[in-house]
């Protein structure tokens, strides 16, 4: 049985994998949420903290806000996780 928090992991990647949301490439940490609901707001922001800490989200601080991309020394771990739990392939 997959977990919700797995899911909701699984995801945040593919939508910036498949943004290519990688390397020198960033969006604002909070375009995470998107795609989920509201009430999910908070499970997604200490998901995706998460994800940082695993440093297969990296972050750059910015004068607009915080910015993240995927690592890209991290890719081939983030795509095998992606197509384990929601079975999508790059």
């Amino acid at each position: 049985m997959i977990s919700e928090g797995n899911k909701i992991k699984a995801t945040i990647l593919y939508h910036l994998r498949r943004k290519k949301v990688l390397g020198n490439t960033h969006t604002h940490f909070d375009t995470l949420k998107k795609g989920f609901p509201s009430h999910l707001g908070k499970d997604i922001e200490k998901i995706a903290k998460e994800l940082i800490k695993n440093k297969w989200i990296l972050t750059k601080t910015t004068s607009y806000g915080l910015q993240v991309s995927l690592n890209k020394e991290k890719l081939k771990e983030i795509e095998q996780f992606i197509l384990e739990i929601l079975g999508f392939d790059f």
